[in-house]
């Protein structure tokens, strides 16, 4: 399932980048984020695919999405400017940014790719 993350969700199982400066994850499974806003088209057209991704990678990869109208602040955070805008947080290394609609082969390629 798709979860909402707000920013206090995101601070505690994520990163609080309020109160440390080096990048360090707090999870235990990869993550992907959608940064999406409820007037965006392709962001709907989304949604599904990420239902679908949620199912079939349950208990590996965990996959929220964040609405940049209502979490302003983390929107800033990672500067998403065009929506959708995915976060793909692998267990260890930098998170990587992906922007635009990305069909699910490319996801499954990108979760084979960084979340080996």
């Amino acid at each position: 399932m798709v979860e909402e993350l707000t920013l206090e969700v995101f601070k505690e199982k994520i990163f609080d980048f309020e109160n440390e400066s080096d990048w360090k994850y707090k999870g235990d499974k990869p993550v992907i984020i959608d940064f999406y806003a409820e007037w965006c088209g392709p962001c709907k057209m989304l949604a599904p695919v990420l239902d679908e991704l949620a199912k079939e990678y349950e208990g590996k990869v965990d996959i929220y999405k964040v609405n940049v109208d209502e979490q302003r602040e983390l929107t800033q955070e990672f500067g998403v400017m065009s929506m959708p805008s995915l976060l793909f947080i692998p267990l260890k290394g930098k998170p990587q940014m992906v922007r635009g609609a990305i069909p699910k082969g490319e996801f499954e390629r990108i979760i084979g790719k960084l979340f080996k």
